[in-house]
């Protein structure tokens, strides 16, 4: 198994984040997100948490070799849960592939929370533990290697791209704010 971890700081409170996440695709640095379905939404009205189940499509460029060996196209389903604290201000994201799961396992869990130091400022830890299948134990360690790397190289695309959301998102927000000013006149 292969472990990664990462932290980073957004300049952005976390309710613009919190809610730009949902923006996150489309975007041009993750063009290999083709679509996001919503499976089921469901809010516990006593604690105002909101649970999300999302199914999320990926074409992954996969080497035909590998595809070939393995009987698998480039097509690859993400199963996500998410929960929104609003009272404890945080985001917890959880995913594992379904594709190919038997064979390569992807833990991911993202948390955006509140920076403990500063209010305009939103947490982002990510985390992931790789695991290679029964079936590849010869190769584990090799497959394991190569899949760590690509998702560190994934991971950095994808905090990019969601920093360049962020960025539409607060010029949106500005303009709507600039325009009801505006009719206020």
């Amino acid at each position: 198994m292969k472990l990664f971890q990462t932290v980073h700081d957004f300049n952005y409170e976390w309710n613009l984040v919190s809610t730009a996440q949902w923006q996150k695709y489309p975007n041009d640095n993750c063009p290999h997100v083709q679509a996001v379905d919503v499976l089921n939404s469901s809010i516990d009205h006593t604690t105002g948490i909101l649970t999300t189940e999302r199914l999320i499509t990926v074409v992954q460029n996969v080497p035909s070799l590998i595809r070939k060996i393995l009987g698998t196209g480039t097509t690859q389903y993400v199963r996500e849960i998410s929960i929104i604290d609003p009272k404890a201000k945080t985001l917890t994201m959880r995913s594992i592939n379904l594709t190919m799961a038997n064979l390569l396992k992807v833990e991911e869990t993202i948390v955006y929370r509140e920076h403990p130091d500063d209010q305009q400022k939103t947490q982002f830890t990510q985390q992931a533990a790789i695991s290679a299948g029964s079936m590849m134990s010869r190769w584990a360690s090799i497959i394991e290697d190569f899949s760590l790397k690509r998702f560190q190289q994934n991971a950095a695309v994808g905090r990019e791209g969601f920093s360049k959301v962020l960025e539409r998102f607060v010029v949106m927000a500005e303009a709507a704010d600039s325009n009801k000013a505006g009719l206020g006149q």
